[in-house]
């Protein structure tokens, strides 16, 4: 069984992606690493190279920024580097620039695929999210936050990007046919210095939104103002990523939440309790999930 990562990156430098963390983090059960690199403004390109040059090849893109619409330039850069992975992979491991697999969870990833291996109908393997908020100290417990996603597909061309990268479709706008692995994705993207937090907020809603849209609705500030995204947030008791212990540690921000501004409206009480106590899945979903 072959297994190649993918990922995609511009920029990481200047928004402080954990891009490198990313990709150390499902490193050890990848064979081989396609890494999408865009056209910067630092020095990335460098950044990847430092890496693992045994294991990771680049390919250099160029962002369509006149893409603005729904994020659909992040499923054209997954795309590019799905395309450049090799004929004889068999699974295609994909992460996003803010997203990190935890170390206690490879195992359970690599007996999954090899379980899934020769059963042609299951098309992607399905992991749990964790999704962080404002520091690393905070998990997000809001019932709307996405709580599972595709990121493990079949090396099949005919699967592509869905929308703005958070999932996977194929052929006629299908739905993968998955199987739920136990293991867990962490989730960072609102998990940065307040300064590079705004710029961030600045910059990447032009990807989903024209100029005019961009003005009317986007404060610039020096700093990102929490306030205005509030989540419900609850302590994280656990463990976070091995890789991430050196980013945690150099944290040189402060963010405190307040639990009391923590409240579920109605309909969020009514789709916990049948979610919870029925099992009715009320949630969206974009794939079949077989049982």
């Amino acid at each position: 069984m072959k297994v190649t990562g993918f990922t995609f990156i511009r920029n990481a430098v200047k928004f402080d992606f954990p891009i490198e963390e990313a990709i150390r983090s499902i490193l050890p059960v990848c064979d081989d690493f396609v890494v999408a690199v865009g056209n910067s403004e630092d020095d990335t390109l460098g950044l990847i190279k430092g890496i693992a040059p045994d294991k990771i090849r680049i390919i250099e893109t160029v962002w369509d920024d006149t893409l603005r619409e729904g994020g659909k330039v992040l499923a054209q850069e997954t795309d590019k580097a799905f395309h450049a992975i090799d004929p004889d992979t068999d699974w295609c491991f994909y992460i996003q620039g803010d997203e990190v697999v935890h170390h206690d969870y490879l195992d359970n990833i690599r007996k999954g695929m090899e379980q899934y291996l020769n059963n042609k109908e299951i098309e992607g393997l399905l992991l749990k999210y964790r999704h962080f908020h404002g520091s690393y100290d905070y998990m997000i417990i809001d019932p709307d936050a996405y709580q599972q996603e595709i990121r493990i597909v079949r090396n099949d061309k005919s699967i592509y990007s869905y929308r703005d990268a958070q999932g996977f479709r194929i052929g006629d706008n299908r739905k993968l046919k998955v199987k739920q692995l136990d293991a867990y994705v962490y989730h960072y993207s609102k998990v940065k210095a307040p300064k590079v937090l705004q710029k961030k907020h600045e910059e990447f809603g032009k990807l989903w939104n024209d100029d005019e849209w961009m003005e009317k609705n986007v404060v610039k500030a020096e700093e990102y103002d929490m306030s205005q995204d509030i989540r419900l947030l609850d302590r994280f008791a656990g463990t976070h990523p091995k890789v991430m212990e050196e980013r945690i540690r150099l944290q040189n921000w402060d963010f405190k939440h307040d639990m009391s501004l923590n409240k579920y409206t109605l309909k969020q009480r009514i789709k916990m309790f049948l979610e919870r106590k029925i099992g009715l899945n009320l949630s969206y979903t974009n794939y079949e999930l077989i049982k």
